[in-house]
């Protein structure tokens, strides 16, 4: 097939109806996972064949579109069976939520990545975070240079943090030009034409299968139309729809983590049964009272992340303002309520024989994303105190 041809007929169409059972069987090997830290090949295929990496291609190049909204649902659904495998599929669906929304990428480049996705997971990431830049998201320039080369770029630099990097099909590698007056942008690599090494640097404490290793580029080439988004330096802000998707999803696979937590803590509770008490610790008083707090602020953190996801698929603008206090909500539940179960079940919850401690350690890589929590605050507290204050008088005694 030829790649100008569509694919409307051949991109698998997900039957949300059975997030249930895709979430069980990521469950069965995230245990696995964890320990051997290799990247969860068995799960990402999984996830291909139910037809939800490209479940946000837009309908215009044959995908189903899905919203906002369902991909939160789907996240968190795969986010309490193998977190590792669905934050590796998250960046693909941005991929393609971003293409939906806005476009950019070369229609031959995109049309590849739409073959290549019918026969597998055709992986993707954006490439972003460096060593001495840190997070862009709080300034700077990359240090990664394109360098000109007839109708080629040459790409140079290190890239850190890279989920995935060892099954990405395409990078979406964040540098600038070597131009006089610097352009910055995404360039499309492709690890197969050389000039890329990822490096298995990462041995962290959550989110082990990530595989989100370090990728030194020397001299990667990349064809000089296979860019996205490339622009003078400092002429390109944020989207905040497109932001909007990275905070609600990234920010329900945590509270996904959060929920199986509980549900591992609900049957512990029932099958501990002391012999001075004669019945399960789940007949006690106190620990029904403490289930029921866990439960409560998780429950109206996911209605609160769901409910801004809905605004933002129907364009309501106060919904977009809504989406750092509702990361930062999501987040502060997700990682309390794993706390608190661990406080109920003492040694046991902190014990590798039990998937507790795992989940403790995945949902404190919630806090590693951006914006990250002072980012929010600060953003809403200028926001507020950028208003009159005497206007807000009138309107009190009007």
């Amino acid at each position: 097939m030829s790649v100008a041809e569509p694919t409307t007929a051949l991109l698998a169409v997900p039957d949300l109806s059975r997030l249930d059972d895709l979430t069980v069987a990521l469950a069965r090997r995230a245990e696995e996972h964890d320990r051997t830290a290799a990247l969860p090949l068995d799960g990402l295929r999984l996830v291909h064949r139910a037809g939800l990496l490209t479940a946000t291609v837009a309908p215009r190049h044959g995908g189903p579109g899905l919203g906002l909204a369902d991909t939160v649902r789907v996240l968190h659904a795969l986010g309490q069976g193998d977190p590792s495998v669905t934050l590796i599929s998250a960046w693909t669906m941005f991929t393609h939520a971003a293409q939906a929304a806005s476009g950019g990428w070369p229609e031959a480049a995109y049309a590849e990545l739409l073959v290549d996705s019918l026969d597998g997971p055709a992986l993707v990431n954006a490439l972003r975070v460096e060593p001495e830049l840190g997070s862009p998201s709080r300034g700077g320039l990359p240090a990664t240079v394109a360098r000109r080369d007839g109708d080629r770029w040459l790409l140079t630099g290190r890239k850190i943090y890279s989920t995935g990097a060892p099954g990405l099909s395409r990078m979406l590698v964040w540098a600038r030009t070597d131009e006089s007056a610097p352009r910055v942008g995404a360039f499309v690599v492709r690890p197969e034409r050389g000039g890329v090494e990822v490096e298995p640097t990462w041995d962290h404490l959550g989110l082990r299968a990530s595989r989100s290793d370090d990728v030194v580029l020397t001299d990667a080439p990349v064809p000089l139309g296979d860019t996205v988004g490339l622009a003078p330096a400092g002429s390109a802000g944020a989207d905040p729809v497109l932001a909007a998707w990275n905070n609600l999803g990234l920010t329900s696979i945590y509270l996904g983590v959060a929920d199986a937590a509980v549900s591992w803590l609900g049957g512990f509770l029932h099958s501990r049964v002391p012999t001075a008490l004669g019945d399960s610790l789940a007949t006690l008083p106190r620990f029904q009272h403490e289930i029921g707090e866990i439960a409560s602020r998780l429950r109206v953190a996911r209605r609160v992340v769901h409910c801004v996801a809905d605004g933002v698929d129907s364009g309501d603008p106060e919904a977009l303002a809504d989406v750092g206090p509702a990361k930062l909500e999501g987040t502060r539940a997700a990682m309390g309520a794993v706390e608190r179960a661990l406080a109920l079940t003492g040694n046991h919850g902190l014990s590798r024989h039990h998937p507790l401690e795992r989940h403790h350690r995945d949902v404190l890589c919630s806090r590693v994303h951006v914006p990250h929590d002072d980012q929010i605050t600060g953003a809403v507290g200028r926001a507020l105190l950028d208003r009159d204050p005497t206007s807000l008088v009138r309107k009190a005694h009007a």
